[in-house]
Order: C-alpha cells, then sequence, then structure tokens
C-alpha cells in the first residue's frame, strides 16, 4: 500500500530526498478495479499505489541506508497495513495549460521514458520525448512526461520543481520498500512528472553500465505506474520509449492489471534496435518480480539464459511504433533485426513507421540566436554565403565563400559510416572543398580527423566536442551535409539541414531514405544526394555528383536550396500520425 506524505504546492530542495528507512513489506491486497477516472477533475480518494503482487515474507526487510531529505521531517516506519486500511486522500492532478480547439477527439497521453530536452539529453530520444509531446497538446491532447529525477538535471529547472507528493513501493524479490517522491514542472501546456529517488538516480549522466542501469529501469518503470495510480491521473495511453520503460507494458498487464492504470492502451517507441537491456534471468526476475509465465520465449526470454526488456515491452504493448517506415521493414530482417527479427516479425501486425519531425521553434534560421547572420527563403541565396565566411573565420579555415564546404555532425562510430568517410577524405579535400566535423565517439575517429586537420590546415577543421550552438552555425554555412549512416532509424540531421537550406548526402536507409529523395539531373526533383549500397566508391559518387551540380549548374543547386527550405519537416504531421494511433486504440 502506498504511505502518502503530501503537502501541496511545497517545494522540495534539489538533490534532497532519497529512499527512506526500509520498513517490512506488508501483506499486499487485491486491488480492485477502479472506474474509469475524469481526467480533469480533482481526485477525492486515491487508490494504493499499485501492489498488485503478494509481498515475500520468507525473510524480514532489510533496512534501507537512510538519506538526508531537506526541510521536511523523515518518514516513519509503518506498521504492516490493516486489510481494510483506507487509501490516502489524493492531492488533485494540476491541469496543463488548455490545449487548442481541435477537430480529433481528445486523448490523454502519459510519456515514459528517461531523457527529454531541456532537463537531460543524450542523443535523438530527447529531442522526441520534447518535441511530440508539445505538438500533441496543441492536438487536443492532455499530455505528461514522466522522467526520472536526475541529479545531472541543471538546476535552473530542479529549482522550478513542485513537490506534489511521496509513496514507498516493493521491488521485486528485494524485501524492501523504496521511497517514490514526485516532483512536477509544468511548461507549454505539458506537465513533466520527475520520478525522485536518490538511491537510483544520483549519478551524474543518465546511462553509467548496464550493471548499475538494469536495476534503475526496472525501480523506473514501475514506478511510473504506481505514480499515476497514487496521483489519480489514469491516462487513455501510456507511451513508452526504448528499453529503459519497455517493462511499463509488462508491469501493466501483469502486476498492475487491477489497478485503476490497468485501463490504458500502450504504445513502445523503438528509437534505435541496437540497445535492447539483455541481463541475466536472476537478475531481472529478482528486480521486477515479474510472474514466471513471462519469462519464456515470446516474452522477455533470450538464448535460454537472458532476458530481454526491450523484447518483453514489444510482447506485451497494444502498438509497436519506429521512427521511419523503411526502418520498421529493416528490423524485421537478419541484417537489421539485431537478433529480434523472428519476434518483430511476429508481431508486426502491431507494428507502425511514423517519421521524426524537428521542432521549428529550436531549429528555425529567420530567428536562430546562433547564427551570424539570419535567414529565410527569401534571401537564404544573399546571406547563407554570409553565415559560411564567419565560420571559416570562426574555425580558422580559408575565407572564400566559393569553397564547396560539406558539414559532418555526428557521433563518432561506426554505425554513423565514419569507415567509409575516412576512406574517400583524400579524394574529397581537392582544394575546392572543405570539411567540418563535429562530434565526439570512438577515440580511433577522434584521432583520425585531428589528424586531417593537422595535414590539411585551412581546408579541414575537426571539432571534437558536442556544442550545440556551433551545430546551429554548421547547418546555416554548410552547402551540404554528409550522413552516409550503416542504418539509421530516422535520422534529425538531415531535417535539420533542409530546413537550414543544407542538402543532405546520405546512405538510403531507415529514416534517411524516407525523408531525402534523390536529386534528379534530367527532371531537376529531389532534395538531396543518395547512394544505396554501403561502399566508398558510391559515397565519393553520390559527393561529386554534388559538387557538379554545385559548381556547373548553380541554378538548379539554388533551386534545391528553396525547395528544402520550404519543405514541412516538422512535428505536426507526424504528431497527427501518433493521435490516429491514439485513437485507434482507444475508439470510445
Amino acid at each position: 500500500m502506498a504511505q502518502k506524505k503530501a503537502q501541496p504546492g511545497k517545494k522540495r530542495p534539489a538533490g534532497k530526498p532519497a529512499a527512506a528507512k526500509a520498513e517490512p513489506a506488508p501483506k499486499a491486497e487485491p486491488v480492485k478495479k477502479a472506474e474509469p477516472v475524469k481526467k480533469e477533475e480533482p481526485a477525492k480518494k486515491a487508490e494504493p499505489a499499485a501492489q498488485a503482487e503478494p509481498a515475500r515474507q520468507e525473510a524480514p526487510a532489510q533496512k534501507a541506508k537512510p538519506a538526508k531529505k531537506a526541510k521536511k521531517p523523515a518518514a516513519k516506519k509503518t506498521a504492516p497495513a490493516p486489510k481494510a486500511e483506507a487509501a490516502p486522500k489524493a492531492e488533485p492532478a494540476p491541469k496543463a495549460e488548455p490545449a487548442p480547439v481541435c477537430d480529433t477527439p481528445r486523448r490523454s497521453v502519459a510519456f515514459i521514458g528517461s531523457e527529454c530536452h531541456p532537463f537531460v539529453k543524450t542523443g535523438g530520444l530527447g529531442d522526441v520525448m520534447y518535441a511530440l509531446p508539445r505538438e500533441l497538446a496543441k492536438q487536443n491532447c492532455d499530455v505528461r512526461v514522466i522522467l526520472p529525477r536526475y541529479a545531472c538535471i541543471p538546476q535552473q529547472y530542479q529549482d522550478k520543481m513542485v513537490y506534489r507528493g511521496e509513496f514507498y513501493m516493493d521491488l521485486g524479490q528485494t524485501g524492501r520498500r523504496y521511497y517514490v517522491g514526485i516532483m512536477e514542472y509544468i511548461w507549454d501546456g505539458v506537465v513533466y512528472d520527475f520520478i525522485d529517488n536518490q538511491e537510483f538516480f544520483t549519478t551524474g549522466n543518465p546511462y553509467v553500465s548496464l550493471v548499475d542501469d538494469i536495476p534503475k529501469y526496472c525501480f523506473f518503470s514501475k514506478a511510473a505506474l504506481a505514480a499515476l495510480n497514487y496521483m489519480n491521473w489514469i491516462p487513455d495511453i501510456l507511451h513508452c520509449h526504448d528499453w529503459q520503460a519497455a517493462l511499463a507494458p509488462v508491469y501493466l498487464r501483469t502486476l498492475f492489471r487491477d489497478s485503476p492504470v490497468g485501463r490504458a492502451k500502450t504504445v513502445l517507441t523503438i528509437h534505435n534496435l541496437r540497445f535492447q537491456g539483455i541481463y541475466n534471468i536472476p537478475t531481472i526476475r529478482y528486480w521486477t518480480g515479474l510472474p514466471d509465465e513471462v519469462f519464456n520465449m515470446g516474452a522477455l526470454q533470450q538464448d535460454y539464459v537472458n532476458a530481454n526488456m526491450l523484447k518483453g515491452g514489444l510482447a506485451y504493448a497494444d502498438r509497436i511504433t519506429t521512427v521511419s517506415n523503411t526502418y520498421a521493414g529493416e528490423i524485421q530482417t537478419p541484417e537489421y533485426g539485431e537478433k529480434l527479427e523472428d519476434h518483430l516479425r511476429y508481431h508486426n501486425y502491431k507494428l507502425r513507421g511514423i517519421v521524426n519531425g524537428i521542432d521549428y521553434g529550436m531549429w528555425d534560421p529567420a530567428t536562430d540566436p546562433a547564427l551570424a547572420v539570419h535567414y529565410d527563403i527569401t534571401n537564404v541565396l544573399r546571406h547563407k554565403p554570409e553565415n559560411k565566411r564567419a565560420l571559416q573565420q570562426e574555425l580558422g579555415l580559408v575565407q572564400d565563400e566559393g569553397k564547396f564546404l560539406i558539414g559532418l555532425i555526428s557521433r563518432l562510430t561506426n554505425q554513423k559510416g565514419l569507415d567509409l568517410v575516412n576512406a574517400i577524405l583524400p579524394q574529397v579535400l581537392d582544394g575546392n572543398t572543405q570539411v567540418v566535423v563535429l562530434g565526439t565517439g570512438d577515440k580511433q575517429y577522434e584521432d583520425t580527423f585531428r589528424w586531417y586537420e593537422n595535414e590539411h590546415k585551412g581546408m579541414f577543421s575537426a571539432c571534437i566536442q558536442y556544442d550545440e550552438a556551433r551545430a546551429h552555425r554548421i547547418y546555416a554555412a554548410a552547402d551540404a551535409l554528409l550522413v552516409p549512416s550503416r542504418f539509421e532509424p530516422c535520422g534529425l540531421t538531415q531535417l535539420n539541414a533542409m530546413h537550414y537550406g543544407t542538402l543532405p548526402i546520405v546512405r538510403e536507409t531507415g529514416g534517411l531514405k524516407d525523408t531525402v529523395e534523390p536529386y534528379n539531373v534530367f527532371t531537376g526533383g529531389g532534395n538531396g544526394f543518395t547512394f544505396d549500397r554501403y561502399d566508398a566508391g558510391l559515397l565519393l559518387d553520390a559527393i561529386n555528383r554534388a559538387k557538379t551540380e554545385y559548381f556547373t549548374s548553380r541554378y538548379h543547386w539554388d533551386e534545391v536550396v528553396q525547395r528544402d527550405m520550404a519543405k514541412d519537416v516538422s512535428w505536426q504531421h507526424s504528431a497527427r500520425q501518433y493521435k490516429e494511433l491514439y485513437l485507434e486504440l482507444t475508439p470510445w
């Protein structure tokens, strides 16, 4: 049973709440199935915090290490709950800002994921968790985003979080009850709820190592569902993202089946199939407490000895999405399936591909504060060369707007096709072409690009760093952006490039194939340059075709620049597809 101690609207100082003293795990009573809750009205009585599994009684619970909690007395030990214990009175759930009028029915959606810009971001997932909920709020959705409260979240956001309450939750076979705090932040019509537990989330980075991350995200997935029950805010849809939240659909259909949140439908989005949350079965059984039937080959079990958290989520989710239609087909093949191709083919009836978009509020050359000169589609041909000269000066390149400037903004890993780039750079750097690389990653590529910078001073720049503002300036200055990935679920860099009037040169895979149409020299159609097979010679050919158009048919090149800037790559269309999927799952 959830033991609640809350004071409405009281702020809790950042970085202090933690696991309270352990207490014996009381015997849980079966949770009665609740009637559907009206989403916009304050709840009168809270349901218990979804403790559907029977508590273990073989051994007494060990003491949890107490941690300091600022300006709030430490939680008291609670005696085992009597059978007919009354549910604690719930806080009224705060209302998001009113959504604009929309011609489709309203739905409530809880996003569950491990990162979200601007609080914490390591890749494209953070951008999606930020931009998609905001666009859905405009399309008549009531949206909450549930995240871990990592210590690395900037203090400016920590200070604005409002304490919403706390409770204690059993976890797996640990014999302990863990503190779950809820800190809230409301911004642009979206409510952000942060799951607070100092024991799991005090590390400086969201991802540390698999041995540490498995318990962390087992706790997070369960705590997210229990928090929804505690706040008495029951969504129509749980939209979970990647392996870190993949256990939520499994918990929902097992331990939370008879709790209020159990009526929600689930969508699980694959952002990158390579990362799956695989560990041995005893460890995951210990941390989750899931029933034996989920540890079979149709759900979590993999290779007989391991459990795969993403695989289990795919089996139990009502719908599976991935971030482009082409990638949805590719992951059902041995080449891209990461050993889950058979499982995905079995569940392909519920698999959809919906391409990502970009947030025009963050990515707009007409207002971007990082740029030397602002521009739009009406004056891009005049002002883009000015941004090129400014970047050349910033990076110590030869200042000549007539040079063909190629940008490469990427994690420096094999997935991104950098072995192909390394193979052809001597032929690309022909005296008329400059290359700028921005990113960090594998040491071999970092060192290789530093060597090229030293050997080709004024023509090659290696920015071995993560610098968001400089990335914006490269998009604005470059003539072409290189994305030769071995595989790419969606890719956002090519979308950013097109919106800034920079032509993408990409391999035809995943979202790159779905968003970049090859330029046709005969008809003038297309919006970039592509190659199909993963081959260095084909990449060089694509670059040379781009350079030929740039130097010999500038009028046609400029047409494509303006066509790319006019193309709608915002989240509006993608969010509409997600909304249609939600309505399909909830036809009431």
